[in-house]
């Protein structure tokens, strides 16, 4: 995160930048893809019971998505710096990337204090995937997919496509997504009791569905107004899938397992979510209809339909404690 940084800020030439962002820790949406993701996963998966896993990925879920509002509103900076501080907008742009740069140092900080020995290590070693090897195969097929639709209108992509659509200001865009990171912590919260009451996989699918409904339907819109209040409505419902993913897949694999199921799934999606916004951006620059949001929000509901049918009868421990189902 420090090199990456300060790279961004000090470099000016297209290819030095371009190994930077190839190399770097900086990706096109507002989540976290980097190594550090299946590290904490099996770390917190360990520090806790079955039943309070998903509350302990909602609430790490939670803080990402609260500093990500916070981080989206510094972005109104590049537009209103220059009248304010008499400051160009790209010497801000770079003075944000420093800014990346002392949060990534920040952070070494306080990944000093965590320790292996503050979980329940239990004296098991890390072992790679054995008996949950094709489980785990298909969910990281079809997280990826998700991944690949969802690479269609990263924050990036939208915030492009809603200033070539609508010519909306950075300012205007920046405000837009603090509300939606907002409305998104919120939806991680509210995803514990329902995956409580329906379980992980239901209330996965029966969440982002409609969410994704949302989307299609964004590009028919012609008015701002609504297209916003979709996205408000999307942020409310799409996220609910993403602590008990985590969640989901921490529980059908052996504790040993769990950082290669977590970095197994992790991965590929990244790299799925890669190649997506490449197609986005050619997309945009052919048309002002939104091409990617449309293709992004089909990709994702064909993958809801599909994890319904393929999982909806593996059930976690917690799941399996309170039904009458055996064991899958």
């Amino acid at each position: 995160m420090m090199f990456t940084g300060l790279g961004f800020a000090g470099f000016q030439a297209f290819w030095p930048l371009l190994l930077i962002a190839f190399m770097g820790t900086l990706n096109p949406s507002s989540g976290d893809v980097s190594v550090f993701l299946p590290l904490e996963q099996s770390l917190l998966a360990r520090s806790v019971g079955d039943k309070d896993r998903t509350l302990l990925f909602a609430f790490y879920s939670v803080s990402g998505s609260l500093m990500g509002a916070l981080g989206t509103l510094f972005a109104a900076v590049t537009d209103l710096g220059p009248k304010w501080l008499g400051i160009g907008a790209l010497d801000i742009m770079r003075l944000l990337f420093v800014l990346y740069a002392a949060l990534g140092a920040a952070a070494a900080f306080i990944y000093r204090g965590v320790s292996d020995t503050r979980v329940k290590v239990g004296g098991t070693p890390h072992v790679p995937l054995g008996a949950s090897r094709a489980i785990v195969y298909r969910l990281t097929a079809l997280f990826s997919v998700d991944a690949f639709g969802g690479g269609f209108f990263v924050q990036t992509i939208l915030a492009l496509w809603l200033l070539q659509a609508f010519r909306l200001p950075v300012a205007t865009a920046s405000t837009i997504f603090f509300w939606t990171n907002l409305f998104t912590a919120a939806s991680y919260l509210a995803a514990v009791p329902i995956a409580r009451r329906f379980g992980l996989i239901n209330t996965m699918v029966f969440t982002h569905l409609p969410s994704n409904l949302c989307l299609v339907l964004i590009p028919f819109m012609p008015n701002l107004a609504v297209v916003i209040g979709l996205l408000l409505l999307r942020s409310l419902l799409s996220q609910m899938d993403v602590p008990t993913r985590t969640s989901y897949v921490m529980a059908v694999v052996t504790p040993p397992e769990r950082p290669a199921a977590a970095s197994l799934t992790a991965v590929p999606r990244s790299l799925a979510s890669a190649v997506s916004p490449i197609i986005a951006g050619y997309l945009i620059s052919l048309s002002s209809f939104g091409w990617p949001l449309l293709i992004g929000g089909v990709l994702k509901i064909g993958y809801d339909l599909t994890l319904l049918a393929m999982f909806r009868h593996v059930r976690p421990p917690e799941e399996r404690i309170n039904s009458s189902a055996p064991p899958q």
